[in-house]
């Protein structure tokens, strides 16, 4: 769906949706990150991916997007529902679906939640929404100057604070170094 500030336009959208077997997951997330380079106005970013994760119908090839998601400047949230193991057979691509959303969100400094029970997505949703108003940004300058092109690793780690319950750091896995 386009930029909107009408959550029940949204809302409507979700709620009539119907799926028809075919997914292109993967053409989604490149577009919707093409969308967000041309048309967003806010500093911060995120996509919101709510899917099983299975692609059958893409494009765009899981190593493309990989990359294409190491550039972007966008988080990526994935709400996954997925059928049991014991239910109806699963296809591979319904397999793959909750690692491919764990990936996107992890390379993005994003997290994915899993749902069991359809009722339980407003309250991720809220979670998600909560996470994306209570967050940090770190800036550092490397150590390395190179100015190669190439990706560059990043680690955080936390001192955990006496006291508190364990804290854990979301973040980006890395960046491409500029190349002039």
């Amino acid at each position: 769906m386009p930029f909107t500030t009408d959550t029940e336009e949204i809302q409507n959208r979700l709620a009539f949706t119907q799926s028809k077997g075919k997914t292109a997951l993967l053409d989604g997330v490149y577009m919707a990150m093409n969308e967000m380079k041309k048309k967003a106005r806010n500093p911060r970013k995120a996509i919101l991916i709510i899917s099983d994760g299975g692609d059958n119908n893409s494009r765009y090839t899981e190593s493309e997007v990989r990359n294409a998601v190491r550039e972007a400047d966008v988080q990526i949230y994935g709400i996954g529902i997925f059928e049991s193991m014991g239910g109806r057979g699963r296809t591979p691509e319904e397999t793959m679906g909750p690692s491919l959303l764990n990936e996107l969100a992890e390379l993005t400094g994003g997290r994915s939640y899993s749902v069991e029970n359809v009722n339980e997505l407003a309250d991720i949703a809220a979670k998600i929404g909560i996470e994306l108003r209570n967050q940090y940004m770190l800036y550092y300058t490397p150590k390395n100057q190179t100015r190669d092109g190439k990706y560059r690793h990043v680690v955080v780690k936390l001192v955990q604070p006496k006291g508190l319950p364990p804290l854990k750091a979301f973040f980006r896995l890395g960046y491409y170094a500029p190349a002039q």
